[in-house]
């Protein structure tokens, strides 16, 4: 990982279909299940994990809906939320808990956060009541003020930067009026945003600062798209906009001459080749299968495993193709049961029979042989 921090677990009871998730995480990490099955739930809590602790919670249910929409059930039937995460750090195992109670105005307060922590090995419990401090209704703006603790303050200040950083990349929005057709400023350039808006300045920065990096993106763009010769991005005024030229004629392609599933593409080949240092320590994508050639998926799952050496990687997905590029340990199969998720880590002991007959993951997959299928 980037400074060594990742999360082990995950206990989350209460919201929307998550009465009792119980994850334990790995290097990588991928969720398959039907629709409505519950993967993308997961990935909105991780969403809601950034905006509590960069105090934006009451912007975040509202985007959402409200509290009823979040509750499992509705707020007739669950008044709190509840979740405890497991983040391993240099402090060791770092054991945070919080619980969102309902608000008279259809929102969500934090209502308490629990740091358990091992020190000199003594087991300190900290509690923290940040109520309505900051105008958000998140979590405390400087949670250390509830400890005197030198470590206690530290062991706070990395939990929550940790999870301020947790994005969400889902390149799904590729029309005419998205993020990929907007002239960015060339110097945002440090990370690449959720919704690859920002594409044309990372490409820009790494052919000016790692020209062997953005020749290998080039050409691994190339092996899927063999009309693909380079990126062309020029700055003008302070601002980039993303173009590329073909091979064989002398004419480059905005974004809005380029399809849907080659804009993804870029994007995501970009992503998971970036240096360390641009990367979160977490990388959580949500379906990056959709509008890529079955030769472009595989290549990205291949992709997935090989940076998941670097960074935690946790990734949902209606693929069986998608599924074949990864090991059986890492495949997490979610199922609704009345309205409620349930997730099964596999294990090989289980499917080993199966796999020595030529079946891959995905075979088994829709054959509904390991679940997760209508």
């Amino acid at each position: 990982m980037t400074d060594n921090t990742f999360i082990e677990s995950i206990n989350i009871s209460g919201f929307k279909s998550l009465t009792d998730i119980n994850l334990s995480l790995g290097k990588s990490n991928l969720l398959i299940g039907s629709n409505g099955s519950g993967k993308s739930n997961i990935l909105c809590f991780f969403k809601m994990l950034k905006f509590m602790h960069k105090d934006s919670l009451r912007g975040f249910v509202e985007q959402q809906g409200g509290a009823d929409d979040l509750l499992f059930g509705g707020i007739r039937n669950t008044e709190k939320l509840k979740a405890k995460i497991g983040i391993r750090t240099k402090y060791g195992l770092i054991e945070y808990e919080f619980t969102l109670k309902l608000t008279a105005v259809d929102s969500l307060i934090c209502d308490e956060e629990i740091y358990i922590f091992d020190k000199n090995g003594q087991k300190i419990t900290l509690h923290c009541y940040p109520g309505v401090i900051g105008s958000g209704f998140g979590t405390a703006i400087d949670r250390t003020n509830y400890t005197s603790d030198p470590t206690g303050k530290e062991i706070v200040r990395t939990v929550s930067k940790f999870l301020k950083k947790l994005t969400i990349y889902q390149f799904n929005d590729t029309s005419e009026k998205s993020s990929f057709n907007i002239k960015r400023d060339y110097q945002d350039n440090n990370f690449l945003h959720f919704d690859g808006g920002n594409l044309a300045a990372v490409l820009f920065r790494l052919e000016q600062d790692d020209r062997k990096r953005y020749d290998f993106i080039c050409q691994q763009i190339a092996r899927v798209l063999p009309v693909f010769d380079r990126f062309t991005i020029d700055e003008s005024f302070g601002k980039v906009l993303l173009r590329w030229k073909a091979n064989f004629i002398d004419k480059t392609f905005g974004p809005h001459l380029t399809s849907d599933g080659s804009l993804r593409f870029f994007a995501l080949v970009t992503l998971l080749n970036l240096p360390k240092e641009m990367l979160p320590n977490v990388l959580l994508l949500d379906e990056p299968e959709l509008g890529l050639h079955p030769k472009a998926v595989i290549l990205i799952g291949n992709m997935i495993n090989r940076v998941s050496n670097h960074v935690q990687t946790l990734v949902a997905t209606q693929s069986p193709l998608l599924v074949d590029q990864f090991d059986v340990e890492e495949v997490t199969v979610l199922d609704l049961k009345n309205g409620c998720t349930k997730c099964r880590k596999l294990e090989l002991e289980d499917y080993k029979h199966w796999l020595d007959d030529d079946f891959s993951i995905g075979d088994l997959w829709l054959k509904n042989v390991i679940g997760g299928r209508p």
